[in-house]
């Protein structure tokens, strides 16, 4: 691999919006290094694929992706290609020899190598004998303000990650060995993080993190998820934040608190709860010491003086999910009438002790279940959505829609961006970036549809 000065680069980031930062700063510190973004792969000299590792699907996305860009490389179209990211960091020494087309490796411990990579460095981390230059190590550090970050979202949203890493240990989940144990940034890097976001006209922040409510417990200088809003709250041109990646144990009463009350604060709580059957958590290492899902969901909807718009994510198919398990979650769907849920079908990860569980659930029979459950989600959004048919709520609006340059879309404060449903503007003027007020006339099971008054 022949090194190069300020080339041109084409970014691929797959995953999570945890990811996605991680992309914003290789993206970042390949600038500073006098590189330049383009949008596709004929463009460049260099192409970066920043992977996700988590499940067997995100695996597929990436190679699939890897593969095609190797064939880009083949047909002259491009003269290198990096692999960073969560699957380097899982597979990196089996890929990079079953993929030699690969010109460099970097796992999520070594991101600041990146541009070292792509200027054609041939060192490696770990001594390991590679044709290539391979970085790979235990997470150790989590990017701060100081490591440079260009922005991949609309000017008007961002992502703002508080920690990285896990120290869970969920029976299903790689992420303590991919991401590292639990880490919070200071309370100082991230306000001076957020203060740079406002001052480029950032409106709304999205706060992501494996478990935003252990935010600062690592520390040990009283630094709290709690202290961290009140202190954004501050910072006024910022008009929204949302909690995403909320852990069920985290949940505080202040917590809630603050989610009625703080006006720029979204009532809105990202709450992955898995499952509801007490042996089926237990076996996800995910029991509840301090109550059960349901006492839980009824905590959160009894703050009366704002209600708050309730995300989660469940899993079915879990091995030991009998049928009467699963219709126990089916009933608990029913009954908490969630405004936004996720369905993921349970996938074996080798290396999970949920992987070795017996009683284990057909690949179609959890998909049934994953579709059956969709289906009740659908129906309990389509009464719900009726509710909002005339009111007047103020909409961020996002600008054309994909499908046809004669709508606009937005999303309300109860809708998280890429992963809730949209409202979709029909009529009126409206400026993207703008909070402005829409009137509901027609809804749909996850969009709904207005004009702006």
């Amino acid at each position: 691999m022949e090194p190069v000065a300020q080339g041109k680069i084409f970014m691929v980031s797959l995953g999570c919006p945890k990811n996605r930062v991680d992309t914003e700063h290789m993206m970042g510190l390949l600038q500073e290094r006098g590189f330049s973004m383009v949008s596709r792969p004929a463009e460049a000299d260099t192409a970066v694929v920043n992977t996700c590792g988590f499940i067997r699907s995100a695996v597929e996305e990436a190679v699939d992706t890897i593969l095609e860009l190797v064939e880009e490389k083949r047909r002259g179209l491009l003269k290198r290609l990096i692999v960073a990211g969560c699957l380097v960091q899982r597979y990196g020494y089996k890929l990079a020899r079953e993929i030699p087309e690969v010109d460099g490796w970097v796992g999520t411990g070594l991101v600041e190598r990146l541009p070292d990579l792509v200027c054609g460095d041939r060192g490696g981390s770990d001594g390991r004998s590679f044709s290539v230059p391979f970085y790979i190590e235990r997470p150790r550090r989590v990017p701060d303000h100081t490591v440079p970050r260009v922005p991949s979202t609309p000017f008007f949203t961002t992502y703002l990650r508080i920690a990285e890493g896990c120290s869970h240990r969920c029976s299903y989940c790689l992420i303590p060995g991919l991401r590292g144990p639990f880490r919070s940034r200071t309370l100082d890097s991230l306000l001076e993080e957020a203060r740079r976001m406002a001052a480029r006209g950032v409106v709304e922040v999205n706060l992501v993190a494996q478990d935003t409510t252990r935010y600062g417990k690592d520390l040990g200088d009283g630094a709290s998820l709690e202290g961290l809003l009140e202190e954004l709250a501050r910072v006024r041109e910022i008009k929204w934040i949302r909690l995403l990646y909320a852990h069920p144990e985290g949940v505080t009463e202040r917590l809630l608190e603050l989610l009625s009350s703080l006006e720029s604060l979204c009532p809105y709580l990202d709450l992955p709860l898995q499952h509801v059957n007490p042996r089926i958590l237990e076996l996800m290492n995910r029991r509840p010491v301090l109550e059960t899902p349901a006492a839980l969901v009824e905590r959160i909807r009894s703050r009366a003086s704002r209600p708050i718009a309730l995300r989660t994510t469940l899993m079915v198919g879990f091995p030991g999910e009998t049928e009467a398990r699963f219709e126990e979650l089916c009933r608990f769907v029913k009954w908490a009438r969630f405004e936004h849920l996720g369905v993921f079908a349970f996938s074996p990860e080798a290396g999970t002790r949920a992987a070795r569980y017996e009683g284990r659930v057909t690949a179609q029979e959890a998909e049934r279940r994953r579709n059956h459950i969709l289906r009740l989600q659908a129906e309990i959004l389509e009464e719900r959505n009726r509710r909002m048919l005339g009111l007047t709520v103020p909409v961020l609006v996002e600008g054309p829609c994909p499908e046809s340059d004669l709508l606009l879309q937005g999303r309300t404060r109860e809708m998280a961006p890429e992963v809730d449903g949209r409202v979709l503007i029909n009529k009126g003027t409206g400026v993207a970036g703008r909070l402005m007020d829409v009137r509901i006339t027609q809804t749909h099971p996850y969009d709904l549809v207005g004009e702006i008054v």
